[in-house]
């Protein structure tokens, strides 16, 4: 499966948010510098982890992004469907019914196996994603990283 690039970068400003005391904000033009990513894009990238309640964003002098929840309640999958969807990936097109090689119809009834297997690994990634909250991964991280990361992103209160 392939992402596009924008979900790694609403993944890792997402991070970086998580490493923020709970109620801080970012800004998308410092996530954008922190990431070294295009601002105007990133921002509008930014609103759609907003609709999907992942993110809250505040306007004015000391606005920008923060996260809507505790980073505990916020998984990747959460992140990656407010980005990509939540559809699978695979779909079935029955080409077994088509062409030279095509099986009757009588044995076809069971949905086919190919489809069920797919279904299953993309089951496993979302539970597996699921797993994984933004708690998790801040974490994870060396406290040097969160320490850096709150240094640049941290605005004054």
């Amino acid at each position: 499966m392939k992402l596009p690039v924008s979900t790694e970068w609403l993944l890792h400003c997402s991070a970086a948010l998580a490493q923020l005391p709970r109620g801080a904000t970012a800004s998308a033009a410092q996530l954008a510098r922190h990431h070294d990513l295009p601002a105007a894009y990133l921002a509008k990238q930014l609103q759609a982890l907003v609709r999907a309640g992942v993110l809250a964003a505040t306007t004015g002098p000391r606005g920008g992004f923060r996260l809507a929840r505790p980073a505990a309640e916020v998984t990747l999958l959460d992140i990656v469907e407010a980005v990509d969807g939540a559809s699978p990936p695979y779909e079935c097109r029955e080409i077994r019914q088509r062409g030279l090689g095509a099986a009757p119809p009588e044995e076809c009834l069971a949905p086919c196996l190919l489809a069920e297997k797919m279904a299953d690994a993309h089951e496993a990634w979302r539970r597996s994603l699921a797993g994984v909250s933004l708690a998790d991964v801040a974490g994870a991280l060396p406290p040097s990283v969160r320490e850096r990361t709150r240094r640049l992103l941290e605005r004054p209160g």
